[in-house]
């Protein structure tokens, strides 16, 4: 009888070690859920940064074109008054 005692008792402690191991993988489980969540946030922040720098760099270009025709432009006007001699 001592020896099913010492056995249930050994099991016992296996059963404790194990809800013990469950508990501590069930508490890394949520912290990994909750570091996915930040990821996923940042992420999202990352693409919304990337997509506001592509349109900046859309607008850089055409702000660029539109320097570089007036640029044109106001040469034209220098070399006709250059022409007229004044």
């Amino acid at each position: 009888m001592t020896s099913e005692l010492e056995r249930i008792k050994i099991l016992e402690g296996k059963i404790s070690q194990i809800v013990e191991y469950i508990n501590k993988l069930l508490s890394e489980n949520k912290r990994l859920k909750k570091n996915i969540k930040e990821f996923k946030e940042e992420n999202k922040n990352y693409v919304e940064q990337a997509k506001k720098a592509g349109q900046l760099d859309k607008s850089l270009n055409i702000f660029k074109k539109e320097r570089e025709a007036i640029k044109e432009k106001i040469e034209t006007i220098i070399n006709q008054i250059d022409l007229i001699e004044l």
